[in-house]
């Protein structure tokens, strides 16, 4: 890497993670020069620039005209994602994007298709998703074993994750959360990108899901939050996914089940219950009716102390940019995954049916819309939210 040059980028979306953790983080890094910040709230787009000592702006586009960026930190609501990175690379500029990639498959294609087209222009451009779930210590020995093949064949995944806890001021502390026009959906949209990319990053894209979908079920919002969800792969492996922002204390517990064993994941140990033979043999060749596999508890060893989080997503993202491409935590077209994964659940709820991957993504923007047009949901708003987003960092 030239340690002389400098990243010249421009941060678009000074909210929670814009306005706290990517302003935080591009105050450290050495290999950038913050060019400007933008936010249609005047106020905030001002503060940020005063603490990066650079230009504020009040509209994306007047960023990238006079700016003089060459890349790009997207942390807006989740429907501007698109049209903002379809701009941006139009413009040839490098795209970091805050998750989702988009709101529906429809547009997270027309994202990917505007980076092809960039991408064509220039074979070093690049694209990278804020997944920096994937940067977890525990998440990155979970990949290490599974991809390891020490499970053997996988059979089963149950991930119960509702240390999701949202209060009620939490939805009323701004005008376009939980709403369909503002934010297109409930907790799949907005919490659970990161786990929906982490289950595919794992184990892949389900072919099948049946979801079920709990419609502001314990708080006054008109989106999902509380979601039971069910998974077929083709290789036989089933996932189940249990999620809502309405328990406290929530669970976070993650069982992978294999031939070899169970790895579980919960309360920051991870535990291999070990085989020591194969289950499938076993149950194939045992004279033995109730006869049992001996099996090892193990506790797996990781270091927490490894560097991880947005700043490591971020850091590999401006290296590849001054090295004309490397590794990225997330590549941007991995973000269509999750947002896959999540758009199937809804449609199978909202259909009440079994939905196949891949599916009509018409059919679910239609819905969108559909549900956009017809909404009668009047917005409660307050100013008086404290909104610490660290706390919802670290869920146990």
């Amino acid at each position: 890497m030239d340690n002389k040059r400098k990243v010249k980028v421009g941060l678009i979306g000074l909210g929670n993670i814009g306005g706290r953790t990517h302003v935080k983080n591009l105050k450290t890094l050495e290999a950038v020069e913050v060019v400007g910040v933008c936010d249609i709230k005047k106020d905030k787009a001002d503060k940020a620039a005063a603490e990066l000592n650079t230009k504020a702006y009040y509209n994306h586009t007047e960023l990238f005209e006079k700016s003089g960026l060459e890349a790009v930190i997207i942390a807006v609501p989740h429907y501007d994602h698109t049209p903002i990175s379809v701009e941006a690379f139009s413009r040839g500029l490098h795209v970091l994007c805050e998750k989702p990639v988009a709101v529906h498959v429809n547009d997270a294609k027309k994202t990917m298709e505007e980076y092809e087209k960039a991408k064509a222009k220039n074979p070093n451009i690049v694209f990278g998703m804020m997944f920096q779930e994937r940067t977890l210590p525990f998440h990155k020995k979970i990949k290490d074993i599974i991809d390891g093949g020490e499970l053997g064949q996988l059979i089963r995944v149950t991930w119960i994750n509702t240390a999701w806890f949202r209060s009620q001021a939490y939805y009323d502390s701004s005008d376009w959360r939980a709403t369909w026009a503002g934010e297109g959906g409930g907790i799949l949209t907005n919490q659970c990108p990161h786990n929906l990319d982490l289950y595919q990053w794992l184990f892949g894209v389900p072919a099948r899901i049946s979801g079920f979908a709990h419609i502001g079920k314990y708080h006054n919002i008109e989106v999902e939050d509380e979601v039971t969800a069910y998974f077929e792969h083709d290789n036989g492996m089933i996932g189940h996914f249990i999620v809502t922002t309405a328990e406290t204390p929530g669970t976070n517990r993650f069982e992978i089940v294999g031939e070899y064993g169970n790895l579980v994941y919960e309360k920051e140990k991870l535990v291999f219950y070990r085989n020591r033979t194969s289950m499938l043999k076993f149950s194939k060749e045992t004279k033995e009716g109730f006869g049992k596999i001996e099996s090892w508890y193990t506790e797996i060893p990781v270091n927490v102390n490894a560097p991880k989080g947005h700043i490591v997503v971020t850091e590999k993202f401006f290296n590849a940019v001054l090295n004309g491409g490397g590794e990225l935590i997330a590549h941007g077209n991995e973000g269509i995954k999750s947002v896959t994964i999540a758009n199937a659940i809804m449609l199978s709820s909202f259909s009440k049916k079994m939905i196949d991957i891949p599916f009509d993504g018409e059919e679910y923007e239609n819905k969108l819309e559909e549900l956009k047009k017809t909404s009668r949901f009047v917005k409660t708003i307050r100013n008086d939210v404290e909104t610490d987003i660290s706390k919802s960092f670290s869920k146990g």
